[in-house]
């Protein structure tokens, strides 16, 4: 069961991603705002060429784009090894590294294809805007969070073991 939702959430997250960027690239010009909820949440069309928030962006092209497609490369197969030695069986960290995986994959594709990131979800309050990012990033971040609450969940569940409570995480039940 793991392995299937492990696989189906990389794949509905990579779908999603490329779809939504797709949608932006032929809705809107490089660069242009359209307003959605005003004072809140806008849709751009904006190229990262860097990291989340745009770190690493003043790297120069032939370092940069290679470094962030090698780093992509990298983690996509030492999730899919983890997720296959470890956690085949367990819900939450497949779905959780699915979403990282989908996203990390997502994000790898504009590299390869633009040698930059498609970035077009853009929230503000007043003129303090938040860095503009994209289903992918969001996954990314989703992901690891659960990664955290699935940790925090074991820990818990280890610590309540020792005091003579549960022996098994909730978060680890095998469904396979």
């Amino acid at each position: 069961m793991g392995t299937a939702l492990f696989s189906l959430m990389a794949l509905g997250i990579l779908v999603l991603d490329q779809l939504s960027k797709l949608i932006i690239v032929r809705s809107l010009g490089l660069g242009q705002t359209l307003p959605v909820i005003p004072g809140v949440f806008n849709l751009v069309y904006v190229l990262n060429p860097g990291a989340a928030f745009g770190f690493l962006a003043s790297l120069p092209d032939g370092v940069r784009n290679p470094f962030f497609v090698l780093i992509s490369v990298a983690a996509a197969v030492l999730i899919i090894m983890y997720h296959a030695r470890h956690l085949r069986s367990q819900v939450l960290p497949s779905l959780a590294l699915g979403m990282i995986l989908g996203g990390a994959i997502g994000n790898l594709i504009d590299r390869l294809r633009y040698g930059m990131v498609i970035d077009f979800l853009d929230f503000y309050l007043d003129r303090h805007h938040w860095p503009a990012f994209n289903v992918a990033d969001s996954a990314i971040s989703v992901g690891v969070s659960l990664m955290v609450l699935d940790m925090l969940l074991e820990w818990w569940w280890e610590r309540g073991a020792e005091a003579g409570g549960p022996k098994t995480s909730g978060a680890k039940q095998k469904t396979e």
